[in-house]
């Protein structure tokens, strides 16, 4: 299954495997990097960095890191797994973890502590690595006190794109933790069974990276970083599903939900690559 979060990089060593094999192949074509794509563009200058303060570093107890962005100045985006011990399949407390918004260079634009989490009630940490568990690997944390700051503008959300549109992604990861980078184009692959595929350049640490659409001339939240994975032997990410996955937790928000986690549920374990929700990846995860 993809790995909860990146370790910081000074406390492991990360080395690359194959989990599983998703089959048969839906996604057609070649999956390595578009022609057009753009290059990864380190963020840690405040030029550099202007306008894209709401991705932040979110930080999990001292161990280890997520990437997350603000929808609103107390709510935070990122993926459901980051939320999950990776051993032992426990929820983490909220309260260890810390969101850094616009970090970089040892800086933030502001730092807030988590109060509460809600991840999708469809959302199954330890059930095997498939479509649905993609497409449902969403959580919005709610923080303890609002980021009121004109640098820090929370980003709106929009429509997922289709197939052959253009994206961005802004992400940490385990290789450029202390600065965000940012790649303004990669292609958008495949959508299928409720899954984004794109070519957006991704690494341990970028999961919970926002995925943004410039089609209405602003960048706007159009998915959310799952899980890094190879389709033909090339690199892709895969992003999640966000307009009716969102809308959900922020009903379980608004509800009250997300005080008090209850342990993560059991699923008993299914065989990968069977079924049509398969989309012809292998997921990919670091050793021990």
């Amino acid at each position: 299954m993809p790995r909860p979060h990146a370790r910081f990089p000074r406390r492991s060593r990360l080395r690359s495997a194959l989990l599983g094999l998703l089959a048969p192949v839906l996604v057609s074509g070649p999956m390595l990097a578009q022609p057009d794509d753009s290059a990864l563009q380190r963020l840690d200058t405040g030029d550099a960095g202007r306008g894209w303060e709401a991705v932040g570093r979110l930080d999990i107890g001292g161990k280890g890191f997520c990437t997350g962005a603000l929808v609103a100045p107390d709510l935070v985006l990122t993926a459901a797994h980051c939320l999950y011990q990776r051993g032992s399949g426990a929820r983490i407390d909220p309260g260890q973890i810390e969101f850094l918004a616009g970090m970089r260079n040892g800086r933030a634009s502001a730092y807030r502590q988590v109060r509460r989490a809600v991840t999708h009630p469809d959302y199954v940490y330890q059930a095997a690595v498939s479509a649905d568990r993609v497409r449902n690997d969403l959580a919005l944390l709610e923080l303890y006190q609002p980021i009121r700051n004109t640098t820090v503008i929370p980003f709106q959300t929009d429509m997922r794109p289709a197939a052959g549109d253009k994206v961005g992604i802004v992400s940490y990861a385990h290789d450029r933790a202390e600065a965000p980078s940012l790649q303004e184009i990669c292609g958008v692959i495949a959508r299928q069974s409720g899954v984004l595929v794109t070519s957006c350049n991704v690494d341990y640490g970028s999961s919970g990276a926002p995925i943004f659409s410039f089609a209405s001339g602003v960048p706007r939240i159009v998915s959310v970083v799952s899980a890094k994975a190879e389709v033909d032997g090339g690199p892709v990410a895969l992003g999640t599903e966000l307009e009716t996955p969102l809308s959900v937790l922020k009903a379980e928000l608004a509800a009250g939900q997300g005080y008090g986690l209850e342990p993560a549920p059991r699923a008993n374990r299914v065989t990968v690559g069977g079924g049509r929700e398969d989309i012809g990846a292998k997921f990919i995860r670091p050793g021990d």
